[in-house]
């Protein structure tokens, strides 16, 4: 695949990049692995300025790095702006609270005296999505590099000017050369690149294929991965919900991105008792949303990022409608220039359908009738996905039961799933293994050193 950025509104190639050769590569290894040997040595105040520093270029040039997110993968301007922000607000949190998350436990033991201490692994490789191309980088970025390792960044092919400005922006605030670097390369590069000695860790954001080729390669080497996958994310609604607030959100975690994002609810368990008048009123709003220009501020949903993405939605559509689906609204590319897909909403979904099995990247909502909390748990956790729930209900022992028995990496209750500085975040079964974000993402790129005294 080539790296280049292509305008999704309107189809234009804006401007193509060559591969780092073999000769680029070994430049940046060796710089990583310098800067590695000078970073780790820094303490934590020194790197919590430094991050200071990156939280407010970010708040100040907010406008400037949503234009490139705009252009490069078709982002509404005001979600790019507020993606921009999110960054902003994660380092400043890691900045405020990195240094108490790897401070050194104490353990009471026979030892004179015994503890853990965290610390930095190396050069770690990021293999990061063009969905949220700055919101991932820096949500890997914000606690690895606060715990004192190096970041290596492959972004996706089609947002490389995105990663050549986050790379910048580190080199602006005063990181030292080499703490922080893009590596444009291919995708077939990437497996030298996880097997050279000096990289001691990766992580990736993607696909269950890529992660798997990914974690293999990992796991050959002995080297920690951790993977952030896909998801098939339901949101339930039981009798008891807030209504209205359950519809809107169930709309906007549906359409959030144009549809592409990893814990966007994709399938909606609907209680018996509300399905009908719930399943009227969403048509309906799926059907009146504004598609267009990503700089209107009246639109509601824009291009899908890809043409590559948009033949891939629309023929999981077809697929799932010739298996035996109902579909109330869309199943159509919007005609013109761009990658423009309608809203779409099926119903009777077939179980081997893609619809129900596979993840769908764009804005399709498969509705299904469930009778009570129980069957609507049955089949939310009928995928091979574990990412995110969401569930609405007032009724506290239907809370508890959803909470419980939801199987995901996280639930949420009448709420929209979505990423908190101050929470771990990742999933289970395909949906992939470790954490971001929390405590708990800051830890994994740490080596927890048992320290024994007698």
């Amino acid at each position: 695949m080539a790296i280049a950025s292509i305008n999704p509104a309107t189809g234009e190639k804006l401007k193509e990049f060559s591969p780092f050769d073999d000769s680029e590569i070994e430049k940046r290894l060796s710089r990583a692995e310098k800067a590695f040997r000078r970073y780790r040595r820094t303490t934590f105040a020194e790197r919590s300025e430094l991050m200071h520093g990156a939280t407010e270029l970010l708040f100040q040039e907010k406008k400037n790095f949503a234009e490139i997110i705009k252009l490069e993968m078709g982002k509404l301007f005001r979600d790019s702006v507020a993606e921009i922000e999110k960054c902003a607000r994660g380092c400043r949190f890691y900045a405020e609270n990195g240094e108490r998350f790897l401070e050194d436990e104490a353990a009471q033991t026979d030892a004179a005296e015994s503890y853990v201490q965290y610390q930095p692994l190396g050069p770690v490789l990021a293999i990061m999505p063009w969905n949220f191309p700055f919101w991932q980088v820096f949500r890997f970025a914000a606690p690895a590099l606060l715990a004192g390792n190096v970041g290596l960044l492959k972004h996706a092919s089609n947002v490389p000017q995105c990663a050549l400005a986050i790379e910048e922006i580190f080199c602006r605030v005063g990181f030292d050369d080499g703490v922080f670097q893009t590596l444009l390369i291919e995708p077939d590069q990437v497996e030298k690149v996880i097997v050279d000695p000096r990289v001691k860790a990766v992580t990736l954001t993607g696909s269950e294929k890529a992660g798997s080729a990914v974690a293999s390669t990992a796991a050959r080497e002995i080297k920690k991965s951790v993977l952030e996958l896909g998801g098939s994310d339901a949101l339930i609604v039981m009798p008891s919900a807030d209504f209205e607030r359950a519809l809107s959100t169930a709309v906007k975690a549906r359409i959030i991105n144009t549809g592409q994002s990893c814990i966007a609810a994709k399938r909606f368990m609907i209680a018996d008792q509300i399905y009908d008048e719930f399943l009227k009123q969403f048509v309906a709003r799926m059907r009146a949303l504004k598609t267009g220009d990503p700089m209107d501020p009246e639109t509601e949903v824009g291009p899908l990022a890809t043409e590559q993405i948009l033949k891939v939605v629309h023929d999981q559509v077809q697929k799932t409608i010739a298996a035996g689906a109902k579909l109330l609204t869309g199943g159509n590319r919007i005609h013109g220039a761009g990658f423009f897909y309608e809203p779409t909403v099926l119903v009777d979904v077939p179980k081997e359908s893609p619809a129900y099995r596979e993840e769908v990247f764009g804005p399709v909502a498969s509705i299904f009738r469930v009778r009570d909390a129980a069957e609507a748990i049955e089949l939310a956790n009928d995928t091979t996905f574990g990412l995110g729930s969401s569930a609405w209900t007032n009724d506290r022992e239907e809370q508890k039961l959803f909470a419980s028995e939801l199987d995901a990496g996280m639930v949420f209750i009448n709420a929209m799933v979505a990423s908190d500085p101050r929470l771990p975040f990742g999933g289970v079964k395909h949906s992939g293994f470790g954490r971001e974000l929390g405590a708990a993402g800051i830890r994994e790129f740490t080596n927890a050193k048992t320290i024994w005294i007698s």
